[in-house]
């Protein structure tokens, strides 16, 4: 059966009035912030204290984005009689954004956790040289890192937890024993 002449474009007229008259979804951005995904990628956060200068980070880097520079510092013996150690310290972190494809890889393999994904997605800039971001940057990127999501409340406690709490006790059961023969030695 031949098609009516002119059906297309009623089917077309069609379409149109029914989105007329629907509400728009189009979110005016700088005026409101869109409402994100918990797992969103937007820049990495570096988290210094953690950071010891593997730079394993660096060298998984498929894009070679990551600038890393540091020196060796000599720290003095924890206990008496004890010999000196050396440590890496940080001089230099910083990331080119202009090269960085996102792929996460810097941050699934830092074994210290100092790398982790922000959600911060606003950081043009007007010169492509201003994209590389140094540590203090990367500093301020990582108070935007949201908490990880609770754990399961059937899920077994994290081994971390279960070691401390198991030297926090013995510790504490240590104390008390000490305490009970100051007491015993004073009576």
């Amino acid at each position: 059966m031949a098609p009516i002449p002119g059906s297309g474009l009623a089917k077309g007229l069609a379409v149109t009035l029914r989105t007329m008259t629907k509400k728009t979804v189009t979110e005016q951005y700088p005026e409101k912030q869109p409402e994100l995904p918990p797992r969103t990628r937007g820049v990495i956060g570096l988290f210094e204290e953690n950071c010891t200068v593997c730079m394993l980070c660096a060298r998984e880097c498929p894009d070679w984005c990551i600038y890393i520079d540091s020196h060796k510092e000599t720290v003095p013996p924890a206990a008496p009689g004890g010999r000196e150690r050396s440590r890496n310290v940080l001089d230099r972190f910083a990331i080119d954004f202009s090269l960085c494809m996102y792929c996460g890889i810097c941050i699934e393999v830092c074994p210290f956790d100092a790398l982790f994904w922000s959600p911060e997605f606003e950081y043009a800039e007007t010169d492509i040289h201003e994209l590389t971001h140094e540590r203090d940057k990367l500093r301020e990127w990582m108070w935007t890192v949201p908490e990880p999501p609770a754990l399961d409340p059937g899920a077994e406690e994290p081994k971390e937890l279960a070691a401390a709490r198991k030297a926090a006790e013995k510790l504490e059961a240590a104390q008390q024993a000490a305490q009970a023969e100051q007491q015993e030695g004073q009576a």
